[in-house]
């Protein structure tokens, strides 16, 4: 069921979006060669829980971590380790849900560590902007197939594989509600837009073939090529005339 959001709602999600945010820009300094992704992890969890927060991943179905951290064919979900260290060249997406008071703010960003050569520079740009193509959509009387379609089209012509498997969502008191948000689809098919939907809108693109698979953790989905993926992905909030992106990029 889709739910509405009132301005209660959207208010604590605002300040969890927000959290977000701050946490993206507090980690950012701190990806550099040599660091392993679990001293990420320990300093992500230590900074939601000084500002009364909680890391709605860490324990999610037994995941054993406040964030997701995913290395360079990693797609989503890899799990912080102290054998991750990180190295120039390499680009890591750092995933995170927070939770404030009951709700939910996500967002997922790709950095690069130190240089990174041009086809990672490539698509970690044009997955970032396949993102804003989706939002661009989002307005009353859009269909979440508009969404989808716009992240496919941008993706397909600048040839990035677009992962299926894993979508968006809906948020809000639970990390993962209704609507789905494929990053794929047809125009003017699914869920209608209405002001008070929160959704998650995350691209998650290869620079090979769109193929993955899930590793013996059960966890850590990577390509199956080998090829590197890279994810962004915004929470954002459906209004009167369009959209409030509730996670903003603070650099």
């Amino acid at each position: 069921m889709i739910t509405i959001k009132s301005e209660r709602e959207i208010e604590l999600m605002r300040h969890a979006g927000m959290l977000v945010s701050k946490m993206h820009q507090f980690i950012k300094p701190y990806i550099k060669p040599g660091i392993s992704t679990l001293e990420l992890d320990r300093l992500c969890e230590e900074f939601i829980r000084s500002n009364d927060a909680i890391p709605t991943e860490k324990g999610y179905e037994g995941y054993p971590a406040s964030i997701c951290a995913s290395i360079n064919d990693v797609v989503v979900h890899g799990i912080p380790h102290e054998k991750d260290v990180l190295k120039s060249g390499d680009i890591i997406t750092i995933d995170v849900v927070i939770g404030y008071k009951g709700y939910q703010g996500d967002a997922a960003w790709t950095y690069a560590v130190g240089e990174v050569d041009d086809n990672k520079k490539y698509l970690m740009e044009h997955t970032e902007k396949a993102l804003y193509e989706g939002i661009s959509m989002v307005k009353p009387g859009n269909r979440i197939g508009d969404i989808s379609a716009a992240v496919q089209k941008y993706a397909e012509k600048h040839n990035l594989g677009v992962v299926r498997e894993l979508c968006g969502h809906g948020i809000g008191k639970e990390m993962h509600e209704d609507p789905e948000v494929p990053n794929f689809g047809i125009e003017n098919t699914g869920p209608k837009l209405k002001p008070g939907m929160v959704i998650c809108i995350e691209p998650m693109l290869t620079f090979g073939k769109r193929d993955i698979y899930l590793l013996e953790d059960e966890w850590t989905v990577v390509t199956q090529d080998g090829s590197d993926a890279a994810h962004y992905e915004h929470t954002v909030l459906v209004t009167e005339n369009g959209y409030e992106i509730l996670t903003p990029r603070l650099d």
